[in-house]
């Protein structure tokens, strides 16, 4: 236990950190510690993973002195950013840049960091497929985090590039599961035609995560694309359906009806669902659920998320 590594993890108490943190306090015969970094040690949640075993560390990824003592002496860091938090790809790339220097001063060994797709790669400014959203992004929460890749790959920190998917539990948090139309009957609403959408649970995350950092070099300075399942809306409606016992439908909506949705970022997740379904076979490709499960030989697809779950949306 002396020896073992340290993984400090940004956003311990969010998704994907969290999960991280439990994976590793889960296998104390791992060789690794979690150091979980939080901007509130008093909160409910910190207090928690305290508690279970892991160091609560206070920092701030807006302040880079504070992370660089929260990455002192540890061998490896999971980094993230919360665009939902604050709307701004400006902040992002801000806070992406200040971790991948923090890493380089405080000396890591390895860093993941947990990035998306630059969309503008495939649909540049000019290109009217889709609206461009803050003068200069077409899917802000997805390019800001690609942009940022740079400041890793080029840190001189042995490094992995964690490429997630889509959250199944935005069904939960987002308001995305099951809701019943004019019609009196439920459904799910996504602008995604018939193509498949790379999903995982977000608990998931951490503990690929975790399997990257206990593979040693395997995956350093390399892109890993993870998901638990590719499904179509249709699959997914009929999964609820089975799992529920209620009929739910999906509703296959046009992109832009979508981003005329009367909630704060309906634009930006309308452009993403539209990257989705256009580029569905680099998207789904990229991210192997057979290599996810090497990872994480305990990943979840989609039936058995809802069922662990099912308690927590009102269908």
């Amino acid at each position: 236990m002396e020896n073992d590594k340290i993984i400090a993890v940004v956003g311990a108490t969010g998704a994907q950190g969290g999960g991280l943190v439990r994976a590793i306090l889960n296998h104390p015969e791992g060789g690794f510690k979690a150091r979980a970094i939080t901007r509130n040690p008093s909160s409910d949640k910190a207090k928690e993973l305290k508690a279970q075993g892991a160091e609560v560390v206070e920092a701030d990824i807006d302040d880079k002195e504070s992370i660089i003592k929260a990455f002192k002496g540890a061998y490896g860091a999971y980094c993230m950013t919360n665009f939902w938090e604050h709307f701004s790809p400006e902040k992002e790339l801000q806070q992406a840049r200040n971790m991948a220097e923090a890493g380089k001063e405080a000396g890591l060994k390895h860093v993941i960091w947990s990035t998306l797709e630059d969309t503008r790669k495939w649909i540049s400014l000019d290109d009217d497929r889709m609206p461009t959203l803050m003068e200069k992004y077409k899917v802000p929460h997805f390019d800001a985090k690609g942009e940022a890749d740079e400041y890793f790959s080029n840190s001189g920190i042995p490094y992995t590039l964690l490429f997630t998917s889509f959250y199944w539990d935005n069904f939960i948090h987002f308001g995305m599961g099951p809701q019943k139309g004019e019609d009196g009957e439920l459904a799910i609403t996504l602008p995604m035609d018939n193509k498949q959408l790379a999903g995982i649970a977000a608990e998931d995350i951490g503990k690929c995560a975790f399997g990257i950092f206990k593979a040693g070099d395997t995956y350093k300075n390399k892109i890993v694309g993870i998901a638990g399942e590719h499904l179509t809306g249709k699959e997914m409606a009929e999964t609820f359906t089975e799992v529920y016992g209620k009929k739910v439908n999906y509703n296959a909506i046009k992109p832009e009806v979508y981003r005329s949705f009367d909630f704060q970022g309906a634009d930006d997740l309308g452009n993403m669902f539209q990257f989705y379904a256009e580029e569905e076979e680099y998207f789904c490709t990229i991210r192997d659920v057979n290599a996810t499960r090497k990872l994480n030989p305990e990943l979840l697809n989609f039936r058995q998320w809802l069922e662990q779950n099912k308690d927590k949306m009102d269908v």
